[in-house]
């Protein structure tokens, strides 16, 4: 009878690794049905050794006289001969080239002993052994070699129709079959084919491979051809119909994985690539196991190198406070120190949601290191004082603040409270208890600022960098620009607006920013934070600004649509505050280098302190009106560099 719809359904969504193994009875005794095999194939080979050697035809001088003893004899060499070889021990399925080598040695290793025997044994032997076994020596040398090259032929033969049972037979189609291509036609891309043939239930039909090694150009890998170049994608990709494109290339840089993007920029296809090499190697994961290409692959960078000791020196059983601990550089920050043992981590946090999530997670993933969740405002001077005198953090890392540079133009009073007044409570309090270490993260738009929000971490940079003239307290600032995937960045933004079918807004077509991964970013504020011995602004290196507008294009790519045709591209002009080039640089004549390639110390003049604090608490008296006139011609008094607007409020 026909199987049913709902068996064969049962077949095609079994697990994988149920669809690809043998039967329970054969997995218990693989052992024992190996042997029998290898007994059996070493019979059929000599079997054909005699009929080789004698032309074909069945005497029964060698079949019962010669052929018996002699097998009797074999058996007894090669059996533990193929065992010490591990012949008995192998995975069938996953046979290759270091399996039939093993055979080919094993073979004639046996052979050599059995010729060596046979020679010395018998045929010099004693006369009762003659006697005894006088058909043996009787046999055709040409046996011996015919036997060798038939176990071997013999026994891979066995072991390749076991794998090709698996990978053609015995895979299951899961609907139709994406049309498949692969990038790299190196060690990587073979391994990734062969593992897609592997798989028990089958998902893609691998057209070909792509490499810019014009030498492979035309040739075949298992059976499929390499098509062309780079350059040829969009081509190749609508001719042969290309569904889905991987990138085997693990070394690869984000230059390399940005232009096969860019290539195939307005078609529809779906981006994958392997596991890093790194990953690889390590055995967490194997080729076949492709993911999407993820815009941190186009804009990360090379891996940042880290003085570990160092780091772990400064964080190990500490006690640590870090404020703003629910936001995304905050809880990032967690998530590095807990790697280093603290003593206590101590997360502060003004949005309660944030927080129960954030400490709940490292709880889980990190179950030795105690913690604390502080529910606390920075502004809050008797509860910050109360956190200080209970808990005497030794390390204090200031990442919250308020960031979004249009939202602080609108309320420009708020940037005042959060992020000066907020600094300064928490900076006091370090001082007053005597922290060790404070480490204040600021941000690009404090260089030049056109914002209020810029501008307000700037004043901020300046109290610090003041407090630490006179306090035993080792107070640093780390500036950095933008990070990917940060809440209410650009790149979560574009990613809804895309769910949505666009359009997907950007401000100017000339508008550029520079992009850290938020791990990048925190271990680099680590970093800074051992070599800081008081006072200094550390810049970290940000490497090459990228477009917003070639940013939305990548991510629609990426995301299987066209740009401009299926998702479109709109300009809403620059907002209130807004530059269209962020400055950062650790090379100039203002920035001093340090031991570290990707971290530079900003030198400047500080203002005297009387002015300054002077300042800052009139400017905190004019944020409690939020007249942005006001609020703005302060600042430009405290941040003569301010480049802001003319004052007026917007709307």
């Amino acid at each position: 009878m026909p199987e049913s719809k709902s068996d064969s359904q049962e077949d095609i969504t079994r697990a994988p690794e149920q669809l690809g193994r043998p039967p329970a009875v054969l997995l218990r005794f693989r052992r024992t049905v190996i042997v029998l095999t290898h007994l059996v194939a070493f019979a059929i080979s000599l079997v054909l050794s005699f009929l080789v050697t004698s032309g074909m035809e069945v005497s029964r001088s060698w079949l019962f006289g010669q052929y018996p003893p002699l097998l009797l004899f074999f058996l007894v060499i090669k059996l533990p001969i193929f065992a010490l070889f591990k012949q008995y021990r192998g995975w069938w399925r996953y046979v290759g080239i270091s399996d039939l080598v093993g055979i080919l040695r094993a073979s004639l290793v046996s052979t050599l002993v059995i010729v060596g025997l046979w020679f010395f044994v018998i045929i010099r032997g004693a006369g009762v052994i003659q006697q005894t076994l006088g058909s043996i020596a009787n046999v055709s040398q040409g046996v011996f070699m015919a036997d060798m090259f038939g176990t071997v032929l013999i026994l891979a033969g066995l072991r390749m129709i076991i794998r090709l049972y698996y990978e053609e037979f015995r895979t299951v189609e899961a609907g139709r079959l994406k049309r498949f291509l692969i990038v790299g036609a190196g060690n990587t891309g073979e391994t990734l084919l062969r593992d897609i043939h592997r798989m028990p239930v089958a998902e893609y039909e691998v057209v070909g491979f792509i490499d810019d090694d014009s030498t492979k150009h035309g040739i075949n890998i298992h059976g499929i051809p390499v098509l062309g170049s780079v350059a040829q994608l969009p081509q190749i990709c609508k001719s042969r119909n290309i569904e889905e494109i991987a990138i085997a290339m693990p070394t690869a840089t984000h230059v390399e994985l940005r232009r096969v993007i860019q290539v195939c920029e307005g078609t529809k296809i779906r981006f994958r690539t392997v596991p890093s090499l790194t990953d690889i190697a390590s055995g967490r994961f194997r080729v076949s196991q492709i993911r999407d290409v993820d815009i941190n692959d186009l804009l990360g960078r090379e891996a940042v190198q880290l003085d570990l000791d160092l780091i772990e020196q400064f964080a190990r059983n500490k006690t640590i406070l870090v404020t703003g601990a629910g936001g995304s550089i905050g809880s990032e920050m967690c998530r590095q120190l807990c790697n280093f043992n603290p003593k206590l981590l101590l997360l502060v946090e003004q949005a309660e949601n944030p927080l129960f999530y954030v400490e709940r997670e490292l709880r889980r993933d990190y179950p030795v290191v105690s913690l604390h969740a502080v529910v606390c405002n920075i502004t809050d001077k008797l509860r910050v004082n109360e956190v200080f005198a209970r808990y005497k953090p030794q390390i204090v890392i200031h990442a919250a603040a308020h960031k979004h540079v249009p939202l602080m133009e609108l309320n420009p009073g708020e940037a005042v409270k959060n992020n000066i007044i907020g600094t300064r409570t928490i900076a006091d309090a370090a001082s007053e208890h005597n922290a060790t270490n404070f480490v204040m993260i600021s941000t690009d738009k404090a260089v030049n600022p056109t914002s209020i929000m810029g501008s307000s971490k700037r004043i901020a940079e300046m109290y610090i960098q003041d407090l630490n003239t006179t306090s035993q307290t080792h107070f640093v600032t780390v500036r950095f620009g933008n990070v990917l995937g940060s809440d209410g960045s650009v790149v979560p933004i574009f990613k809804k607006q895309i769910a949505e079918g666009g359009p997907v807004t950007v401000t100017d077509p000339k508008m550029q920013r520079y992009f850290m991964t938020i791990p990048e970013a925190s271990q680099l504020v680590l970093q800074a934070a051992t070599m800081g011995k008081g006072g200094e602004i550390f810049v970290l290196d940000m490497g090459e600004p990228v477009k917003i507008v070639d940013l939305a294009k990548e991510l629609i790519t990426l995301s299987g649509f066209k740009p401009g045709e299926d998702i479109e591209i709109t300009f809403t002009g620059t907002r209130p505050g807004e530059k269209l080039f962020e400055e950062l640089s650790i090379v100039g004549e203002d920035m001093q280098q340090t031991r570290h390639p990707k971290i530079g110390i900003w030198t400047n003049i500080p203002m005297n302190r009387d002015k300054l604090r002077a300042g800052i608490e009139e400017l905190i008296e004019i944020g409690k009106t939020q007249n942005h006139h006001d609020i703005v011609e302060k600042i430009k008094e405290l941040v003569p560099e301010y480049i802001g607007s003319n004052g007026t409020a917007p709307h």
